[in-house]
């Protein structure tokens, strides 16, 4: 039997429409009691509009040995502005 709470990462919402913000971790039985310390926890000094937890374990995330993983599959350099030319405005109108 098991005897180690889970480990939670807590994010942080201190006004409607803002992004939440990492600001640690709890550990915790269940998700419910994960909120309920991590709003002890973090909440008591800052202002606080909403709480995310989420079990560490159910994150999934690049290594950093991956840097190909963020490399471009295909060309798309026809997004860069450079891709295209804007007239030259020094020139007079050919009509």
């Amino acid at each position: 039997m098991d005897t180690q709470w889970e480990t939670y990462e807590v994010f942080h919402q201190s006004k409607r429409g803002e992004p939440h913000m990492y600001v640690g971790s709890v550990h915790a039985p269940d998700p419910q009691m994960a909120l309920q310390l991590a709003r002890d926890q973090f909440a008591r000094r800052l202002k606080c509009a909403s709480l995310w937890v989420v079990r560490s374990k159910d994150i999934t995330a690049t290594d950093y040995q991956e840097g190909g993983f963020f490399a471009q599959l295909t060309d798309k350099s026809y997004r860069d502005p450079k891709a295209f030319e804007a007239p030259d405005k020094s020139s007079p109108d050919e009509h």
